[in-house]
């Protein structure tokens, strides 16, 4: 295939939600894409569970062995404020999708509506330029407590699209702490690497160094920033919260490049919008000396085999 290299300007949202307030945050999410396209971003990428939040901090009153009345409420309102797909949410995002002719990839809380409804997934959801959704990749593998409020997704949305600016796709969180995930996302040619996550420590930079380095690819590392007096008054002085710091989460959006440099970012300790041109050349001038999945791999020695069926959980016939 003869393919000409080009550049991609690409743009990672730093904010925060309107904490569990679903049509609000999208209407924040559509003025904030709106002011990426305007600086002629072509791809927008927003952190983990943006709409409607990512729930830092909330217990849902479970301990082993007992929950209690006041958490399967407060699950309840996380639930009520997720998004299905498709729905009212889903659309006023892609009409303004639509409207700038970004490709997106917008982080969520998805609520299941294909069989119960009852379960929620941490979802990183695509849009092409036209509005349409082009894809999904749901969480495989919550972490610590986040597993007792989320489902685990399947290897059926191991997402990598192959789109006018190249090949996207990534995991989400510390999913990119799972070398196999990772290899299966290489395995696919990923060239812009995105990687949403509510981990603002200094070791998630080195992580993002890690990935772009091992793929040869640019990876976008994207994360909210919040602060306590943006919970919901509701929720503002329960136990769970007492004594956490004013800030929750201090960010660290940044950008790397496929040789491991930080091109943009990190951004700490505020909301905003990173910025960055991206040679694509970048990539195969990385790959002379070192090809994950080509002329470094051992296949007579390493294999890996990845299920991408669905894993439904009823089957018809």
């Amino acid at each position: 295939m003869n393919r000409k290299f080009t550049g991609v300007k690409v743009a990672v949202v730093q904010a925060a939600p309107v904490l569990f307030d679903r049509e609000a945050t999208v209407e924040k999410a559509c003025r904030l894409i709106r002011e990426a396209a305007a600086q002629k971003a072509q791809l927008v990428l927003f952190p983990e569970a943006f709409i409607p939040a990512y729930p830092r901090g909330l217990s849902f009153g479970m301990v082993v062995g007992s929950r209690t009345l006041e958490g399967r409420r407060t699950w309840q309102m996380v639930w009520e404020s997720a998004v299905e797909i498709p729905s009212a949410a889903t659309e006023a995002l892609g009409n303004v999708v639509r409207e700038t002719g970004v490709h997106l990839a917008m982080g969520i809380i998805e609520r299941d509506g294909q069989f119960s409804g009852g379960t929620l997934y941490c979802t990183l959801l695509y849009f092409g330029p036209d509005g349409q959704i082009v894809g999904k990749h749901r969480k495989l593998k919550p972490t610590g407590a986040e597993r007792l409020i989320w489902g685990e997704g399947d290897g059926s949305t191991l997402t990598v699209l192959d789109t006018e600016l190249g090949k996207i796709g990534g995991l989400i969180c510390w999913e990119n702490y799972m070398p196999l995930a990772r290899m299966a996302i290489y395995g696919k040619g990923v060239e812009i690497y995105l990687a949403p996550t509510a981990d603002a420590r200094e070791t998630w930079q080195a992580t993002l160094r890690h990935i772009a380095c091992e793929g040869r690819c640019f990876v976008l590392g994207c994360n909210q920033f919040v602060t306590r007096e943006m919970y919901p008054a509701s929720l503002r002085d329960m136990i769970e919260l007492n004594g956490r710091p004013e800030v929750i989460c201090r960010g660290g959006s940044a950008i790397v490049s496929p040789l491991g440099e930080v091109i943009a970012g990190p951004l700490y300790d505020q909301e905003g919008i990173l910025f960055a041109d991206l040679d694509l050349g970048e990539i195969v001038r990385g790959k002379v000396d070192f090809d994950v999945v080509g002329h470094y791999a051992r296949p007579d020695v390493f294999q890996l085999i990845v299920n991408e069926q669905s894993a439904l959980p009823v089957r018809g016939k």
